[in-house]
């Protein structure tokens, strides 16, 4: 019996071809999409990168306050009623910041206290240090970019930038992790100090850490430092957690109020208000 003579049709041959290439192209997709969707964040990189544009923002906030050219506005009434001003340093700094995270990590969500009507905020110069000396002993830790969020706010204390209190004015940044603080950093433009933490890996050398309310001889009494606009409330408050011998320090700014818990400022700080920006004091 003679061997069977197959001739394949060049149609089925193009059909063949066509369906295995449908199914590469299917797999590939599905691959680029699931890396897509599940990109890993260095945190180490995203604290460098956090650090280095609070810097840079917290230099323009500088500047545009020695130029005197605040161009303030209101954007209301804060929650105790006083005015909550804007200015171009609030919005400069803004700019710097979420352009510079669009950049770097655009795949991480970012909340601002500030929003600008920018249409392309990724067409920007602005760039970032994502290996700053400072955290390269620590080891590498990644995440998924979906559990991470970047809390932002511009000029902290802008009131008192209005009022060329610039010892109150800080720029912040939070790294949040479901939902929960991380990483913070804390930049004071008006004297170049940037302090920084992360949670279970260290912080800035200049955070001096205590460990309770402690008072003494030189210090007998509870010093709680609080918002200036609502000074007189929380005066009540001390009172009854901490009794009368209370000392009550009014500021402005919870960069500056969290920072005086470092400094020898204040033993506590009490806010008595809920707010956006304020996840990772």
């Amino acid at each position: 019996m003679a061997p069977y003579n197959i001739r394949p049709s060049p149609l089925g041959i193009i059909i063949i071809v066509l369906c295995v290439g449908s199914g590469v192209i299917y797999l590939l997709k599905g691959r680029s999409h699931s890396a897509s969707t599940q990109q890993s964040v260095s945190v180490r990189e995203l604290l460098s990168v956090a650090i280095d544009l609070s810097r840079q923002a917290g230099r323009r906030v500088k500047e545009i306050r020695e130029d005197d050219q605040l161009f303030e506005k209101s954007k209301g009434k804060t929650l105790e009623g006083a005015n909550d001003p804007l200015t171009f340093g609030d919005l400069e700094s803004h700019r710097i910041i979420t352009r510079g995270f669009s950049r770097t990590f655009p795949q991480v969500k970012l909340i601002s206290e500030e929003h600008t009507d920018d249409a392309n905020p990724e067409d920007s110069s602005t760039t970032a240090n994502m290996f700053l000396p400072d955290l390269q002993n620590f080891g590498v830790s990644s995440v998924a970019s979906e559990r991470l969020t970047l809390w932002i706010d511009p000029l902290d204390a802008t009131q008192e930038y209005t009022e060329n209190l610039t010892q109150y004015v800080t720029v912040m940044v939070c790294i949040a992790l479901d939902g929960e603080p991380l990483a913070g950093v804390i930049y004071k433009p008006f004297i170049d100090q940037t302090y920084w933490a992360w949670v279970g890996n260290g912080y800035s050398s200049n955070l001096k850490i205590k460990d309770n309310i402690v008072s003494s001889d030189e210090n007998p009494s509870t010093r709680i430092i609080v918002s200036r606009s609502h000074a007189g409330k929380v005066k009540e408050i001390a009172v009854n957690s901490f009794g009368d011998n209370v000392e009550v320090i009014p500021a402005g700014g919870a960069g500056y109020k969290t920072l005086a818990l470092f400094d020898g400022t204040a033993d506590a700080y009490i806010h008595v208000n809920k707010e956006m920006g304020y996840m990772c004091r």
